[in-house]
């Protein structure tokens, strides 16, 4: 609600009352409008308005013509236009300055959080291969079984060697017994 004012007090010195706006949608327009000037478009208007407002003032009857010879008119409607294109142009450039910088920091954050997810995995992976390279593989496993099983088949070999040696000695010595037995029976 609007302050009302005492007619009865004088007015505070240094107050100026000045119209407030709002920045962020003066910007869009400013930015609309700096848009559309950058445009083929607006370059075929503006050639179209200033050849009919020369044609006018020079073939048109003297007493209709608005602007004498010298142009000086349509001088003062060109100033005028580029004296609010030129700071409409730089507020358009500062506000994109803005989204650029804005939207640069959030790459950097993103690369940041990029660049660290990258290392952990990259440290992941190594931790890995480290317990990878405590854990059997299979043709570790296959060389180790091949040379136990070989010890295996001469630990058998060794074995049955033995069986046989001592199987052959079970034998002399059942047939010296034998023998023996013969000989004491011949000898009685």
């Amino acid at each position: 609600m609007a302050e009302r004012r005492r007619l009865d007090q004088p007015r505070e010195p240094g107050r100026v009352h000045i119209p407030r706006f709002d920045p962020e949608a003066f910007g869009r327009w400013s930015e609309a409008i700096a848009r559309f000037m950058g445009t083929a478009q607006f370059l075929v208007w503006m050639t179209v308005v200033i050849a009919l407002w020369i044609l006018w003032n020079t073939l048109a009857p003297a007493g209709l013509r608005f602007d004498p010879y010298t142009f000086t008119f349509l001088t003062l409607i060109l100033s005028l236009q580029a004296s609010y294109a030129a700071p409409l142009i730089l507020l358009a450039q500062n506000r994109q300055a803005d989204r650029d910088r804005v939207s640069l920091e959030q790459d950097r954050q993103r690369a940041a959080a990029q660049k660290a997810d990258t290392e952990y995995l990259a440290r992941e992976i190594a931790a890995l291969r480290i317990a990878l390279g405590e854990v059997a593989t299979r043709d570790f496993l296959r060389s180790e079984l091949s040379r136990l099983a070989e010890e295996l088949d001469e630990a058998a070999h060794r074995r049955t060697q033995l069986e046989r040696k001592h199987h052959q000695k079970e034998l002399r010595s059942t047939r010296r017994e034998g023998f023996d037995d013969e000989w004491d029976t011949d000898r009685s």
